[in-house]
């Protein structure tokens, strides 16, 4: 019997190629380089499923050029704002994600950016490798305390729920704003605002955890930034397009914004060029879920969608 035909644009996890190949005859992309919406359009008239990452992009033009042979697209992410899911789903093309599975090591990131914005990590690490580091007293290199601070989440998923979680480890007052509710259970205690306004209002650190949407897209502009704190911190491990760029540079530079830990920009690969010149910026390049357990467990759930899809189930992350 004729094995279906997959395409890895970019080089997953060594396990999860080793199972792709033992069940799937498989065109891998071992170079891991970028491939263009002409390549992505060319392999699709050769493969019955891509493996793609937030990397390739399915907008409605290349989803109006793709070759009819193409059944199915089984991300590697759990955002799939690369996909043009109206388009694809009406070209018949079924969609899924992984979700779950990066939650834990996401809310790491975010965290780790989190303590290094407020206790002043670039400029700190900047002096010590540098040989700059020539004095110490009570008012040097002075940041701001998470322990006991508020905590503000715009988005209580599955990643932002981790993150309150680890989040209370340091006694965190946790706020959070969500489309809905959640049950008490999930809560734990945070408190529930049913406007963002009014969670900026209290929140001395905000931490970005929703997809980025039509709706969401510029979420924190200029005057939401007004709204919070002086001196507030905040964090985004979530989708670059939920932050206007040009206005978070003008809140760090008026100090309204303390600081601000990132993983991810309005352009990647490559981030912002003019973030390099405050290290009030922590800056990561897009590796909320790089840790090897993490990518094997994408990598397996992506696998675990396309056996079900080629042996006639629903797969079990179907858009």
């Amino acid at each position: 019997m004729t094995r279906p035909v997959l395409w890895f644009p970019r080089r997953l996890s060594d396990a999860t190629l080793e199972r792709a190949q033992a069940n799937y005859d498989c065109i891998i992309n071992w170079e891991d380089g970028l491939s263009t919406p002409d390549e992505i359009v060319a392999m699709s008239a050769r493969v019955d499923g891509i493996v793609p990452c937030h990397s390739e992009v399915f907008s409605a033009d290349v989803v109006a050029r793709l070759g009819p042979r193409l059944r199915i697209i089984a991300n590697h992410s759990v955002g799939v704002d690369h996909c043009d899911l109206s388009a694809l789903a009406a070209r018949g093309i079924a969609v899924t994600n992984t979700p779950d599975v990066l939650s834990d090591a996401t809310a790491e990131i975010a965290m780790l950016l989190m303590l290094g914005a407020a206790r002043r990590a670039v400029e700190g690490d900047r002096l010590v490798r540098t040989g700059a580091w020539q004095v110490w007293s009570p008012s040097f290199m002075v940041g701001k305390q998470v322990t006991g601070a508020r905590l503000g989440i715009i988005g209580m998923g599955r990643v932002g729920r981790a993150f309150a979680e680890k989040a209370r480890g340091f006694g965190m007052e946790i706020h959070y704003y969500n489309r809905t509710r959640l049950n008490p259970e999930q809560e734990q205690g945070a408190t529930f605002h049913d406007a963002i306004e009014s969670l900026l209002a209290v929140s001395d650190f905000l931490s970005l955890h929703c997809p980025a949407t039509p709706e969401t897209t510029g979420l924190m502009n200029a005057e939401r930034f007004s709204l919070l704190p002086d001196g507030a911190v905040i964090v985004n491990t979530a989708r670059g397009a939920l932050v206007d760029e040009a206005a978070l540079l003008a809140a760090l530079s008026s100090g309204k914004l303390s600081a601000a830990g990132l993983d991810c920009f309005q352009t990647e690969p490559g981030g912002n060029p003019a973030f390099a010149a405050h290290e009030n910026i922590f800056m990561l390049p897009h590796i909320g879920s790089a840790t090897g357990q993490t990518r094997d467990a994408m990598g397996f759930r992506a696998l675990d969608n396309l056996d079900a899809f080629f042996r006639g189930d629903r797969p079990g992350d179907l858009l």
